[in-house]
């Protein structure tokens, strides 16, 4: 209204230059007071273009101003009561949320301003009332607010008591197929998982496809059940679990560690290593994830945990006293032993005693030392576990994928490059693997006296071309070089597995077991 007010001297001035016809007086005045009217909209329009191109720099120093101001109200509600005392901080961390929208903007504003400038009624009428609005949505936002950290809080506690379903003692577990799931998988971020060594974590060693993450096993005539790190976590409480074997073993205890881990604070979790057992403790629930390495379950000249590169592997079959001392009072037993003995046909067997210095040795076929030292292994088993306390694992054969004609890819070159699965899942893939040593692992733990659970990773695995290390990873513990990287043909490791991935599910499988047990 001040602008009409400085205009109305300007009509009481030009009327009396018009007084001597007074019959056109009022029609003059109805026009002059248009066009007046008309001038004033005009200027107003053009004030607003005007003012437009600087509403940045006044939004920064209002920014200033309000995180000024925003100290005094913290100080005064910190003598108040609690509940005004969360209100305010609510209130803060809601406006410091504006702040930050508020530089946002300002850096888009020149990136954007000829739109805006289209907009610039718009605009005028959102910076008039600027901080009326900002008022009101802290009056909105902060109950919001408040009620969405207490929704979360709510709904985490009921997924926590959600009763988890198991599937039937009688389902085959192993038998489905790979369903593509980025909703529910990975389940968990290879960067959330500070335990994860170099020799796995695929995307920080520079794969660029992430696809191999979010595959989930589903089988054919049920549902593993929801992995809760929670449910797992009350499950170990005051218990120990132990995967003993090989490098894949090793890779599989990874995973564990992850998924264990994920809900455990910072500095409430540790991971020690002595020779060759390696500990991750959970001191919330006193429990354990621990890995024990034995290539070949009983003693060998590769029983070093760092010094195992050895051509030249020699066993004795029937020695595991040396190991097996390490895997008593242990509450959840995980067994595996396979990649090792595919580097020849004949096995090498010590006669006499690493301890007596013998170095002759007899070679026999790989399927009869493979038998011998899971005869061994079984006797031990039995012998040693009481099954009212520990539950006893064995997983079958991790594949390799070395030959990329067995999935019909003459271009490829082993495993480098895969980004999906093999999908056609109607005919039994073969990639190589021994399945002699899957039937003798298979017969063996199904005659024991002590129940051992056979966990068939084998044929489920041999689908997943896409989910190795190949070129990111390790090699005799230093990282591949871009020249190395380049050369998959003699560099790519189609053995190992990347995490978050395929030991996952294997996971999976003793989860499903470990939830269904009595504790």
């Amino acid at each position: 209204m001040q602008p009409l007010r400085r205009k109305t001297p300007l009509f009481s001035e030009t009327t009396p230059m018009k007084g001597r016809k007074n019959n056109n007086l009022s029609i003059f005045v109805v026009v002059f007071s248009i066009f007046l009217f008309g001038v004033f909209m005009y200027n107003e329009d053009v004030k607003s273009i005007a003012e437009f191109p600087f509403s940045s720099r006044p939004k920064a120093q209002e920014i200033q101003e309000t995180g000024s101001i925003q100290k005094n109200p913290v100080q005064e509600t910190k003598q108040n009561d609690n509940g005004n005392a969360a209100f305010v901080s609510l209130n803060r961390r809601t406006e410091d949320s504006e702040e930050t929208q508020n530089e946002n903007v300002k850096g888009a504003v020149s990136l954007n301003q000829r739109t805006e400038m289209e907009d610039s009624d718009e605009t005028q009428v959102k910076i008039s009332l600027e901080k009326p609005i900002k008022e009101e949505e802290k009056k909105i936002e902060l109950p919001g607010g408040e009620d969405q950290e207490e929704e979360q809080e709510q709904e985490q506690e009921e997924e926590d008591n959600e009763e988890v379903e198991l599937p039937p003692e009688e389902c085959d577990l192993f038998t489905g197929e790979w369903v593509f799931d980025n909703i529910t998988h990975p389940l968990y971020k290879e960067d959330q998982c500070e335990f994860l060594t170099a020799q796995v974590t695929c995307m920080r060693n520079g794969r660029k496809d992430s696809l191999y993450q979010s595959w989930r096993w589903q089988p054919r005539d049920c549902s593993l059940p929801k992995f809760k790190a929670k449910l797992l976590l009350e499950k170990l409480r005051n218990k120990r679990l132990m995967f003993v074997g090989d490098s894949l073993n090793r890779n599989q205890w990874e995973s564990m560690v992850c998924l264990a881990q994920s809900i455990i604070p910072r500095g409430r979790k540790s991971l020690n290593k002595t020779g060759s057992l390696s500990i991750f403790r959970i001191e919330d629930y006193n429990a354990t994830v621990e890995f024990y390495w034995a290539p070949f379950l009983v003693e060998s000249n590769s029983d070093d945990p760092n010094m195992h590169s050895i051509l030249n592997r020699i066993i004795m079959p029937e020695s595991i006293k040396k190991h097996g001392k390490n895997w008593k009072g242990v509450d959840y037993l995980v067994f595996n032993t396979y990649i090792w003995w595919m580097n020849t046909f004949n096995m090498k067997v010590l006669r006499g005693s690493f301890d007596e210095g013998a170095t002759e040795y007899d070679e026999i076929a790989r399927p009869d030392a493979y038998r011998r030292v899971l005869k061994t292994w079984a006797k031990w088993v039995n012998k040693n576990i009481d099954p009212n306390r520990t539950t006893v694992f064995f997983s079958s054969m991790s594949p390799l994928h070395i030959k990329s004609l067995d999935w019909n890819n003459p271009e490829g070159i082993k495993c480098a490059k895969e980004t999906v699965p093999v999908t056609n899942m109607s005919i039994p893939l073969e990639v190589g693997t021994d399945k002699r040593l899957f039937v003798v692992a298979h017969n063996i733990t199904k005659s024991m006296k002590v129940p051992v659970h056979f966990i068939n990773i084998t044929a489920l695995s041999e689908y997943r071309k896409d989910a190795h290390t190949s070129v990111y990873t390790i090699r005799q513990g230093k990282m591949l070089t871009p020249e190395q990287q380049s050369d998959p043909a003699t560099y790519a490791d189609c053995i190992h597995w990347c995490l978050p991935g395929l030991p996952d599910t294997w996971n999976e499988f003793l989860y499903a077991r470990i939830i269904s047990r009595r504790s």
